[in-house]
C-alpha cells in the first residue's frame, strides 16, 4: 500500500507538473489479478482498486493500519465499473453489476472480490475510512440510488448523479460516495467550482476513451493548478482545494468525501469568473 502525506496550499502552489502528479494523481488502480491501495493522510482515506480474474482476491490486512484485520476500525464503499462481480463479506455474497454499490461496515473481517467472467472482469473501485460505529453491510443498485438529472446541453454539463452512501441513503460513519455520468456532448463536471474545507474528496474518472483525457482543475481559487487524467485514474482533492473538471469527450466519475460532516450540499461556491 502506497502512502501519500498531506501538502499545504503554499507548498502546492510551487509544484511543477510532475510534482503535482506525484502528490495528487493516483494511477494504476485497475490492475488485472490484483488489488492496489493508496493511503492518503487527508482524513486517512484509502483509495483502491481490485480486478479479480480467474481467482478471487482477498482484502489484505495492511501493516500500516496496525489492525487485526483491514476493517477492524474502518468502513468501506465499493462501486463496480466493470463486468458482473461479487463482493463476499463474512460469508455473505453481494452480486453487483456495473455502477452498483456495496457498503461494508466496521468489524467486517473476511472480504473477497471475484468476477463472474474472467474475460470481462469486475473492476471494483474502493474507498475506506476510519469508523467509530458499526453500520450494517448493504448493497444498492442504480435505480435505488434515486438518480438526479442536472445541467443542460447548452452549458455542456447535462449529467445524472447517483448518490449511494450519504445521509438519505446507505448509512455510514463519515464516508459519502456516489457517481456522476455525463451525456454524450457534455463534458463539464462540478460546476460551479467549490471548496468544502470541512471535507476532503477523491475523484475517480472512468469510461474515458483511450484517446481522450479529463482536465481536473485544483488548487486555491486564486492559484489554480490542473491534472491531465486518463481512464481509471483518480485525483486526491485537499479540503482547501477547489475542484471542477472538463473532458475532451463525455465520461463518468466516482466521487467520495470524508471529514467533518456528511452533507452532500455543504460547499462554498467559487464562481468561474473569480478564478485565476
Amino acid at each position: 500500500m502506497q502512502v501519500r502525506f498531506q501538502n499545504s496550499p503554499k507548498e502546492t502552489s510551487q509544484m511543477n507538473t510532475q510534482e503535482l502528479r506525484e502528490n495528487f494523481l493516483v494511477q494504476g488502480l485497475m490492475n488485472p489479478g490484483s488489488i492496489e491501495l493508496v493511503y492518503s493522510h487527508y482524513d486517512r482515506l484509502i483509495i483502491g482498486g481490485a480486478v479479480p480474474t480467474e481467482a478471487a482476491i482477498a482484502l489484505p490486512n495492511e501493516e500500516e493500519l496496525k489492525a487485526k484485520y483491514f476493517l477492524e476500525r474502518r468502513e468501506m464503499g465499493i462501486i463496480n465499473i466493470g463486468g458482473k462481480g461479487t463482493v463476499t463479506a463474512d460469508g455473505v455474497a453481494y452480486e453487483i453489476e456495473k455502477l452498483e454499490c456495496v457498503y461494508l461496515g466496521k468489524g467486517t473481517q473476511d472480504v473477497k472480490f471475484s468476477s463472474a467472467d474472467a474475460a470481462s472482469p469486475a473492476q471494483f473501485y474502493i474507498l475506506s475510512l476510519p469508523a467509530h460505529h458499526t453500520y450494517p453491510n448493504k448493497k444498492m443498485t442504480k435505480a435505488e440510488a434515486a438518480p438526479v438529472h442536472l445541467g443542460d446541453i447548452s452549458t455542456s454539463n447535462k449529467r445524472t448523479i447517483y448518490k449511494y452512501i450519504h445521509n438519505d441513503g446507505i448509512q455510514s460513519c463519515q464516508l459519502v460516495m456516489g457517481l456522476t455520468t455525463l451525456e454524450a456532448g457534455s463534458v463539464w463536471n462540478s460546476v460551479p467550482p467549490h471548496t468544502h474545507t470541512r471535507r476532503m474528496e477523491a475523484y475517480f474518472y472512468f469510461d474515458v476513451d483511450a484517446t481522450q483525457r479529463v482536465m481536473h482543475f485544483m488548487g486555491e481559487p486564486q492559484e489554480t493548478k490542473h491534472l491531465v487524467i486518463a481512464n481509471n485514474e483518480a485525483a486526491i482533492s485537499a479540503p482547501w482545494s477547489m475542484h471542477f473538471g472538463v473532458g475532451t469527450a463525455s465520461y463518468g466519475f466516482i466521487w467520495g468525501m470524508a471529514g467533518e460532516n456528511k452533507e452532500f450540499t455543504d460547499m462554498d461556491p467559487k464562481p468561474v469568473a473569480t478564478l485565476l
